[in-house]
């Protein structure tokens, strides 16, 4: 914002010298048409108060134009100086490059946000180890369900299985343990961070409360010199005018940057992610239920009872939606494409994902 203001007082001064030389051209114009007319007057067979009437359109606008001198004259000297000397004062430079202000209100909010930065990253990592850990698990799962229904797998080589998926078991436990951990950590030094960030908002925001209260008063300054008549048309424009200048409110200012770009704005705070297993994507080549006959039939009452893990909703017409907990009827063996097919209670068959069911055992 430092930048800016100095830009928008560079840009104020640049506009009332502009103004200043249009109220210079038009005092110049005034005087030009005054003394061109009254000299021709003077040559007409005009008296008494006819005269003198004229006489007063040329005696009005030399007035006229030399207020509007007087105008020009401290839109420059007063108004564009005032500015100068307070953008001057205020915006102090450093040795080499930027301006002080900008400079220290930068060191403040990076040092309030050092700490904060480097406990999201420690909750990310701890993020991404537990979801692998859960990979992980998972994948050992099906390798020990995939060794169970192996009638020529040796105990040994059985127990080794079994040992890996309770130690990925453990590693997964462990792993959200940590997060959660990390995440309470997180949570807690939240409102410190907030609080320090506050505090330097703050800093910054005193700041712009003087440069508002500084420009509403240099504004009402250039408003005096330019309200200088009393025709009822004018009168409403500089009312108008003067209207809006007295309508400059700090504190409202202050609050709509506040929630739009400091402290109040909304924010999205970490939260604890589960993780979901991915779903392999259905390919072309199953089977259709037309083309199930008696052998199906067969299967259904020789089929293995399935306990679901994970919530499921089909995609297809010709698949299974189900809930974590609820147990089916597996009839057909998985696929290549990692899908079998099931029947629900009540005759409700299609296919689902594999490795979102377990085996009951």
């Amino acid at each position: 914002m430092t930048s800016e203001s100095y830009q928008a007082c560079k840009d104020t001064i640049a506009c009332m010298k502009d103004r200043a030389h249009v109220e210079r051209q038009y005092a110049c114009r005034l005087a030009e048409w005054s003394n061109k007319w009254k000299s021709i007057t003077e040559t007409r067979p005009l008296y008494g108060s006819l005269l003198r009437a004229w006489q007063c359109f040329f005696s009005s606008t030399e007035r006229l134009s030399a207020l509007h001198t007087s105008i020009s004259q401290s839109l420059v000297s007063e108004d564009a100086e005032r500015i100068r000397s307070w953008q001057k004062e205020t915006f102090l430079r450093k040795m080499f490059c930027g301006f002080r202000e900008s400079h220290d209100l930068g060191t403040a909010f990076s040092h309030a946000q050092r700490p904060w930065e480097k406990r999201l990253k420690k909750l990310e990592k701890a993020r991404v180890a537990y979801h692998k850990s859960c990979q992980r698990e998972q994948n050992a799962q099906e390798k020990e369900n995939q060794a169970k229904n192996k009638a020529d797998l040796s105990e040994s080589k059985l127990s080794k299985i079994q040992q890996a998926r309770e130690k990925a078991t453990q590693e997964r436990g462990k792993a959200r343990d940590h997060y959660e951990k990390v995440l309470e950590d997180v949570t807690g030094f939240a409102p410190r961070y907030m609080e320090e960030m506050e505090s330097v908002f703050d800093q910054s925001q005193e700041e712009e409360r003087k440069r508002i209260s500084f420009l509403k008063q240099a504004f009402l300054s250039i408003h005096r010199h330019l309200d200088i008549t009393n025709n009822e048309s004018i009168k409403a424009v500089y009312s108008e005018l003067h209207h809006m200048l007295m309508a400059i409110n700090e504190p409202d200012d202050l609050r709509w940057w506040k929630n739009n770009h400091g402290p109040g704005m909304p924010t999205d705070w970490p939260k604890l992610e589960e993780w979901n297993p991915p779903i392999k994507k259905q390919k072309p080549g199953k089977k259709p239920k037309t083309h199930r006959g008696t052998e199906e039939k067969a299967l259904m009452i020789g089929g293995v009872r399935v306990r679901v893990l994970y919530n499921y909703t089909g995609e297809e017409p010709d698949e299974l939606s189900f809930k974590a907990g609820e147990e089916f009827l597996k009839v057909e063996e998985e696929d290549d494409q990692g899908w079998c097919w099931g029947v629900k209670e009540g005759g409700v068959e299609g296919f689902y994902p594999a490795n979102y069911v377990l085996p009951v055992k």
